[in-house]
């Protein structure tokens, strides 16, 4: 039973066991657990990575650029050059940001950290399929979610939704109120059909990032609150986002629609940045976004269909702690059915990925190698495609099509690596008491060590958490 309760706790919490981990747990799964929340979450430092800001400022620098060719009449080959300026600039730091995510992942010793992460990350989704984002996304996980892992909600609210990955993916750093004073100035020129309020983000962080879309909110809910955080912008840019520090967040009174408002049954006086600040944190306290985020918590690290009596305990230590992250994962780990058996949660293609790394101790490299697999099973770093995030039902992971790729895959990997591993000494180190004696029989009947390694990472228990 211990040895079953350590492979649940490698497997299911964290990005899956390293050989000799499974020991190194030992008696005390939760302990082990709980022991990772102490102390900040590691810092990830690479020659390569940038912030947020710079790279910002970078592009914003070639715009101008390409701005000023366009009044001198430059030719349409100058402009396409600027534009292939911005992609030279964005596709070495998405390479490097995801390789050094992804490094993190298979070398932590804090390997439910990591897992809390990329859990955030996901909620908080943007996607480099939009290109303003390719640069991005990376540095939103830095330095708006990693810091706060082991904080408090609100304050990972505030970070992200003010972070210029954000604010550029769901359009709000343009976003203008209709009575502001950019909106006066532009309809005394002669009107401007571009200039107007957006209400993309409003409606994300009501949807889901905080009440969730039953939440109790109405569409004169996101208008409103669309009204609020309008003049939450980047500083350094053109036209009407020029001044201010280059990149960073800044409050633009101008485009901001002014006035009192009223929003979810409470009043909110005219603050400036200050009035969206405390919509947020009145938002992050609503016992609605508890539900909301203790239900996906539940379904991301337990069961598709979350235990209710699970999601109720959760639900109340959020709403007991004001929002304590720690506190919930705490509560998390302490659930009964956190340690239910069988492992029933088909891992994602990151997490299938992430895992075998780790089984393997295999290195992560920068260029194609481990972007490129998880590419072509199905789960592009930063890219789910939208605001929702990645799905998060084995549903959504476990068709055929799917599966035979992570067997081709997994036989690449046996191919290769057979021969250096045992696979049926690995197989009991990765898995414990969670190996079926199915997969312990096929193991001792392979034709080789490569099948016999293609067998193990192909293996039902190897597939799930």
């Amino acid at each position: 039973m211990r040895d079953t309760a350590a492979a649940i706790a490698a497997n299911r919490f964290g990005f899956g066991a390293r050989p000799g981990e499974l020991a190194a747990i030992g008696s005390d799964p939760r302990g082990w657990l709980t022991a990772q929340l102490h102390g900040a979450p590691a810092r990830l430092s690479d020659p390569g990575l940038r912030d947020s800001a710079s790279i910002v400022a970078a592009v914003q620098e070639i715009r101008r650029s390409r701005q000023q060719a366009r009044a001198e009449a430059a030719s349409s080959d100058e402009q396409v050059t600027q534009f292939m300026k911005i992609g030279q600039l964005y596709r070495p730091v998405y390479v490097t940001e995801a390789t050094v995510r992804l490094r993190a992942a298979v070398e932590s010793e804090r390997s439910f950290v990591e897992r809390l992460t990329h859990f955030w990350t996901n909620h908080f989704a943007v996607s480099v399929d939009k290109v303003i984002v390719l640069g991005l996304a990376g540095s939103l996980e830095r330095e708006a979610i990693r810091p706060h892992v082991l904080g408090r909600f609100t304050d990972m609210l505030l970070a992200v939704e003010r972070h210029p990955a954000m604010l550029l993916y769901l359009d709000n750093a343009g976003s203008v109120g209709p009575h502001s004073l950019a909106a006066l100035l532009a309809h005394g020129r002669g009107g401007n059909a571009k200039l107007g309020i957006n209400e993309n983000l409003a409606r994300e962080i009501l949807e889901l990032h905080t009440l969730g879309v039953d939440g109790g909110y109405t569409q004169a809910d996101v208008t409103t609150f669309a009204q609020v955080i309008s003049g939450w912008s980047i500083g350094g840019g053109l036209g009407r986002l020029r001044g201010g520090e280059p990149g960073q967040f800044m409050f633009r009174p101008a485009l901001h629609e002014p006035g009192a408002k009223s929003l979810l049954g409470k009043r909110y006086a005219e603050d400036g940045v200050a009035q969206g600040e405390a919509v947020l944190r009145d938002l992050a306290a609503s016992p609605a976004t508890a539900r909301h985020i203790s239900i996906k918590l539940a379904r991301h690290f337990v069961a598709d269909e979350p235990p209710p009596a699970m999601v109720e305990r959760l639900t109340q230590a959020y709403l007991r702690s004001a929002g304590d992250l720690p506190e919930l994962y705490r509560v998390l780990v302490d659930s009964p059915e956190a340690w239910a058996q069988p492992l029933t949660k088909y891992k994602a293609p990151a997490e299938y990925v992430t895992s075998a790394y780790r089984a393997l101790n295999l290195p992560v490299v920068e260029g194609r190698g481990a972007l490129g697999t998880l590419e072509q099973l199905g789960q592009r770093t930063y890219s789910p495609g939208s605001p929702a995030g990645w799905p998060d039902r084995s549903a959504d992971w476990d068709g055929a099509s799917a599966l035979l790729k992570r067997v081709e895959w997994a036989d690449t990997i046996g191919q290769r690596l057979g021969a250096r591993n045992d696979a049926q000494e690995l197989a009991s180190q990765l898995l414990g008491a969670t190996l079926s004696q199915t997969t312990r029989t096929a193991l001792a009947h392979a034709a080789s060590a490569a099948q016999a390694l293609t067998l193990l990472l192909a293996a039902p228990e190897f597939l799930r958490r």
